[in-house]
Order: structure tokens, then sequence, then C-alpha cells
């Protein structure tokens, strides 16, 4: 896995706490086609997007997602 550093930052940051899916965009999307850290955690099933009847989209750390914080020994909430 190419990024996976930038990946488990990516995933360290969102589960200190579940953002918006517009900040989670303005901070980590790329239009570098050789930085898709975005897409990678989501297509390995790390996060989600969560819909809040009400509310904004927000992105969520997946069981998937902690246990490759932990198999790398990065903390999460």
């Amino acid at each position: 896995m190419e990024n996976k550093t930038l990946i488990l930052d990516l995933l360290e940051w969102i589960a200190a706490r579940s953002k918006p899916y517009e900040e989670v965009m303005d901070a980590w999307r790329t239009s570098c086609p050789r930085q898709t850290v975005w897409e990678d955690t989501v297509d390995a099933g790390y996060v989600r997007i969560q819909f809040v009847a009400g509310k904004q989209k927000m992105v969520v750390i997946t069981e998937r997602g902690k246990e490759f914080l932990d198999a790398n020994q990065r903390i999460h909430a």
C-alpha cells in the first residue's frame, strides 16, 4: 500500500472525531493521480459516509479502519 502512512494519518484524524464530508474533502482531496489517499481509504472500507437526518454528510471510521489503526499502533477513540 503506497499511501499507508497518509492513510493512517487520515484515519487517526477522523477517529478523533467524525468529520463533515466537506471538511474531509477540503483537507484530503487531491487532483494528483499519484496521491489517492481518500480513494484508497474508502476503497479499503476504512471509512464510510453516514447520512444524518437534518445534518450534513459525516465521514466516520469503520471497525475495519480501527483494526488497521490498531495493527499499526495508531490511536483511535
